[in-house]
């Protein structure tokens, strides 16, 4: 629900929609037993909105889709193996990319935000053959949005003061939050990120685990996932596809590893850095790798490779 309210906005697609297009259709996938809950939708319609259709079947909800939000996941439960997170979610995921493959466009953008976001994507991807792998990406701008809100803050600065902070890798608490490549602007001037802030130690240390560990502190703290800060994350990452990212600037993303970018293995969904330009995103190529990020970026590589051979195993199965 928090999600709906920056579509209605026109966050996502702009004021106007998509060109060629003046209302927004909403097609709302729930499994049967939620549906009830879909009365709330009704008194939240905004003028963008030409109509909202809540549905349980899939020929329905998945109908020509120009972009799909694949949002809900099964979460791990007390006592969940990781091995057993991983294959409920092939199951959903498996479902949910044959029905895109079934009935979307083939120029479907595909936005995976259900943890673990990563493998997931790659699975429904595998799932829908016919589409493009470029057009699957999975939910990290969430962990970028709030290691660019970590700097400006120590920076004293408002957030979008900083550009350039980089997630590499899993969304998990592996992912690697890297400020070499960082901006921020302190009175009128683009400064190195390390020399704005001052602390080579925190950003080296404690920034990086304040990032990996956010989601688990938001969870400690109101027994709930972060819902709005992720409905924003998601608002941009999709608004993003759709109207592209600023020159010079760059978002994080995880995208299909095709072409061993900065050394990471084939056939993993990755966050890597991105510039997108006409719905078309291209990883940021040339940037200096050290050896502290190297190891990083590596360790989190490890763990996706490791859940996608077990994720495969069962999607085979």
């Amino acid at each position: 629900y928090s999600l709906l309210f920056g579509i209605a906005k026109g966050d996502v697609f702009g004021k106007d929609q998509v060109k060629g297009r003046k209302k927004l259709w909403l097609d709302l996938h729930y499994v049967t037993s939620q549906l009830i809950l879909l009365g709330l939708v009704y008194p939240c319609l905004f003028h963008l909105f030409s109509e909202v259709i809540p549905t349980d079947k899939e020929e329905v909800a998945f109908k020509d889709l120009d972009a799909a939000i694949l949002v809900g996941s099964m979460p791990r439960r007390e006592g969940m193996e990781r091995k057993d997170l991983l294959k409920a979610n092939v199951a959903i995921f498996k479902s949910q990319g044959a029905a895109l493959e079934k009935y979307a466009k083939k120029t479907v953008k595909v936005l995976v935000v259900g943890n673990p976001a990563n493998t997931n994507c790659l699975i429904a991807a595998k799932s829908a053959p016919s589409i493009p792998k470029e057009n699957f990406s999975c939910l990290t701008r969430l962990d970028h949005n709030r290691a660019r809100s970590q700097v400006a803050m120590r920076c004293g600065v408002p957030a979008t003061q900083v550009k350039n902070v980089i997630i590499w890798g899993n969304h998990s608490s592996t992912q690697y939050p890297d400020v070499h490549h960082c901006k921020v602007n302190m009175a009128g001037s683009d400064l190195a990120c390390f020399d704005a802030v001052k602390d080579d130690d925190w950003l080296k240390g404690a920034f990086i685990s304040t990032v990996q560990q956010r989601g688990a502190a938001v969870i400690a703290a109101r027994k709930l996932s972060s819902a709005m800060s992720a409905a924003k994350a998601i608002c941009d990452h999709m608004r993003d596809i759709w109207s592209g990212t600023p020159e010079g600037e760059f978002v994080s993303m995880g995208v299909y590893s095709s072409s061993n970018s900065y050394g990471v293995a084939e056939d993993l969904i990755y966050s890597f850095p991105v510039h997108i330009k006409d719905k078309q995103w291209k990883i940021v190529d040339g940037l200096a790798i050290n050896d502290f990020s190297r190891g990083k970026m590596d360790a989190t590589a490890a763990e996706l490779v490791e859940e996608r051979d077990t994720a495969v195993t069962f999607l085979s199965a």
